[in-house]
């Protein structure tokens, strides 16, 4: 396209008709688009058709397609753009759309959507257009017709801008951490005072799914009337009594340290509770001081994200600094990952002595490179903004390995790291959960507000590091 006279606008931006006097029988248009899985999600998401046929892998390879297909309402959609932006375009005035489905369309098939005029009605300026969708093979998989209304005034218009769309499902990114950790065996897992029904669930789902095998510990009474009335079955679950909810924490450090179980998992009891048994346990300590470490899946980030410590240090020295930042590497390097990169954050990425953290952040650094700090590329201060975001980091001419691509956030202090990780839950949309490392037994901690699905993410993690200490004790 050329630009109009006098216009310094690029007609590439801009979308424009056929009017009705200048279409001519015959005349087509054609638009090309491969179908993704984001695509039927997104239609899905849309309209609402949750038929598995589309949805449900397992589902659609047992039908005669033999795998998930598109809607047959998205060619449609497909003939609709073509037919609002190219021809005749915008002031299109639709009437009737009539299809026919003659193939399913798999996720990769490359389209071809062509609508050809066929006829013209002068006096009410109507048009009439075959439709057709044919795949990478040529093959038609849509067919039909549509009647309309076309413009007779020319339209010259900036093309809109469509806001970005990024889907999210928290759901299958969590099956997918499962089932990372499905061929391992379940480990026994004393779970410490599950009595409200959103741990007591948790516990005997990660159960059912193979992650542990819990060890309920807390009043029996108590738990058999919370699994009457929430209808859960405890008959095959073994319960040790016990009267209140610090002889639980009590008991389950003493199973842990006898060796008896290989994790623990916190219930409904307060967070202090448990660790200071766990921390008042020599056979517990190892040289490391203990730490937490949250585990975030966040939509807008392209790749998992630690965040550590916003759960136990309070206002970690340099020293303890160096335990949790290798704490967390241990976990990351059990993901998956080899070579974490690790943003020490601040609220400034310059070193200055008025912020105390720049000045850990800085030494934390050099730390690494002396390699008293192992497993990692670390690097900060980091302001939040540029750790996670490339363009941020450029445009404040930060030339870093680590800023824009962080694995794992170190945050100054467990207020700060609190409130973010809040943050990324609940306004970020972020699935999460949690565990504490560098006891003997990895220990799964989550908030009494979470979930039964993160309290199972939190025990697959429990999992993943029990049998990593079978081979390297902590």
């Amino acid at each position: 396209m050329s630009e109009q006279p006098g216009s310094n606008t690029d007609t590439r931006e801009m979308i424009s008709n056929v009017v009705y006097d200048d279409i001519r029988i015959g005349q087509s248009a054609s638009q090309v688009r491969t179908l993704s899985n984001a695509d039927i999600q997104a239609f899905a998401a849309l309209s609402g058709d949750v038929n598995p046929a589309h949805l449900d892998a397992e589902y659609a390879a047992s039908t005669l397609f033999h795998g998930v297909i598109a809607h047959g309402m998205w060619g449609g959609a497909l003939i609709s753009k073509l037919l609002g932006t190219e021809l005749p375009g915008p002031g299109t005035i639709y009437l009737e759309q009539k299809l026919q489905f003659v193939k399913p369309v798999h996720i990769g098939d490359a389209l071809t959507i062509t609508a050809t005029v066929t006829g013209k009605d002068d006096v009410k300026k109507r048009v009439t257009l075959d439709c057709k969708i044919v795949n990478q093979n040529n093959a038609p998989v849509v067919l039909g017709s549509a009647l309309v209304i076309a413009p007779t005034e020319k339209v010259l218009r900036p093309r809109s801008h469509l806001p970005e769309l990024k889907l999210f499902d928290g759901a299958q990114r969590q099956e997918a951490m499962l089932d990372s950790v499905r061929q391992l065996e379940a480990v026994r897992c004393a779970v410490v005072h599950p009595c409200d029904i959103d741990s007591l669930q948790g516990a005997l789902e990660a159960g059912k799914q193979g992650l542990i095998i819990p060890v309920l510990i807390a009043p029996k009474a108590k738990l058999e009337q919370l699994a009457q009335d929430g209808g859960l079955d405890l008959s095959q679950i073994e319960i040790v009594d016990v009267p209140h909810s610090h002889a639980a924490a009590d008991r389950a450090v003493a199973m842990a340290a006898a060796g008896e179980v290989e994790a623990l998992m916190k219930g409904s009891l307060h967070t202090d509770e448990l660790m200071h048994a766990v921390v008042g346990c020599l056979a517990l300590r190892t040289k490391h001081r203990l730490s937490h470490v949250f585990r975030f899946d966040i939509p807008m980030y392209d790749k998992v994200l630690l965040l550590t410590d916003a759960a136990l240090n309070i206002a970690p020295t340099l020293l303890d600094k160096v335990d949790i930042l290798q704490n967390a590497v241990s976990l990351a390097q059990a993901l998956g990952i080899a070579l974490p990169k690790v943003a020490v954050l601040s609220a400034v990425e310059t070193v200055t002595p008025k912020i105390a953290s720049t000045i850990d952040a800085a030494a934390l650094c050099k730390m690494a490179q002396r390699q008293q700090i192992t497993g990692a590329i670390v690097d900060g201060p980091l302001a939040f903004d540029n750790a996670i975001s490339a363009d941020a980091a450029r445009i404040k001419g930060i030339e870093s390995t680590v800023a824009g691509h962080a694995d794992i956030l170190l945050v100054p202090d467990l207020e700060s790291g609190n409130m973010l990780a809040k943050q990324l839950e609940y306004l970020a949309g972020a699935s999460s959960c949690g565990i504490v490392i560098g006891a003997r037994v990895p220990i799964a901690l989550t908030s009494r507000a979470d979930g039964a699905a993160s309290r199972v993410a939190s025990a697959a993690l429990v999992k993943l590091m029990a049998h990593q200490y079978r081979t390297m004790a902590p």
